[in-house]
C-alpha cells in the first residue's frame, strides 16, 4: 500500500530469521492481481530475498502444499476477502496455510490479507457497505483494517460490535501492522507517526463499545 514507503515489508523480512529468506505472494482473485504483483516484484528484487508468487489461475505446480511449506514468509495482497476465501477453499489452502502457520512460517497481508488470518473480519466484499465475514480462524476475535482510511471503517465496527454481529478485536489505522506470535501479541509497529492500533469491545455494564489505543511502535523515517 505504500511503495515508496517499505519500513514494514523491511520489517517483514526480518521476521523470517534466515539471511535470505524465501517469500511468497499469494495475490487475491481481483482486477488489481497484477498491481501488487508489479509492486511486490519491484521492491524484493532489490532486497536479500528470493521472492515469488501464487497464481491459482496458473498455478506453479500441483504440489501447492510443498510449494507453501518451502517459503519462510507468506504474504498476501488485498482485495476481495470473500472470493480470496472461497478460492483458497477450493484448492485446500486454508489446510495448507494452516500448516504453514503451525510450522512457523511467517504469514502477513495488508487489507484483506490482514483480516484473512482472524475469526472475523470487516469487509466491503459484498457490495456498498461494511459486513462481518467468517475467516480462517488462525487468530481468536475479529479485525478492522483501515480504521482511519477509510471515513466509514470506525463507526461501522462500532456498530457491529454494539449490535453483536460482530465480535471484539483489534483495529489497525493504515501503516499499522499487529505482530502475533501464536495467539499474543508480540509487538505493534507503524509506518506513519501517527498511525495507531486499538482493542475495540463492547463493555456490557454501560452498554458502550469501548475503544483502547494500544501501543504501537513507529519504525522511523525511511
Amino acid at each position: 500500500m505504500e511503495p515508496d514507503n517499505p519500513l514494514l515489508d523491511l520489517y517483514i523480512l526480518k521476521q523470517a530469521k534466515k539471511t535470505t529468506p524465501k517469500i511468497c505472494l499469494s495475490p487475491l482473485p481481483a482486477g488489481i492481481q497484477i498491481i501488487y504483483i508489479s509492486r511486490y516484484y519491484n521492491f524484493f528484487n532489490k532486497q536479500n530475498c528470493k521472492p515469488s508468487h501464487l497464481s491459482l489461475f496458473r498455478p506453479p505446480t500441483r504440489d501447492l502444499e510443498g510449494f507453501i511449506l518451502g517459503k519462510d514468509i507468506i504474504y498476501v495482497g488485498g482485495g476481495n476477502t470473500r472470493n480470496l476465501l472461497v478460492l483458497w477453499k477450493e484448492w485446500g489452502l486454508d489446510n495448507i496455510l494452516r500448516k504453514a502457520w503451525n510450522q512457523g512460517i511467517v504469514l502477513v497481508g495488508i487489507s484483506a490479507g490482514s483480516i484473512c488470518w482472524f475469526e472475523e473480519g470487516v469487509t466491503d466484499s459484498f457490495g456498498e457497505g461494511l459486513e462481518p465475514i467468517k475467516c480462517l480462524g488462525f487468530l481468536k476475535g475479529s479485525n478492522c483494517p483501515h480504521y482511519d482510511g477509510e471515513l466509514d471503517r470506525r463507526p461501522s465496527y462500532h456498530k457491529l460490535i454494539y449490535s453483536g454481529d460482530i465480535q471484539a478485536g483489534i483495529a489497525a489505522d493504515d501503516g499499522v501492522a499487529i505482530h502475533y506470535i501464536e495467539q499474543n501479541i508480540s509487538n505493534i509497529v507503524s509506518s506513519r507517526p501517527k498511525a495507531k492500533a486499538y482493542k475495540v469491545y463492547l463493555d456490557n455494564k454501560v452498554r458502550k463499545v469501548i475503544e483502547e489505543e494500544l501501543q504501537t511502535n513507529f519504525l522511523g523515517s525511511y
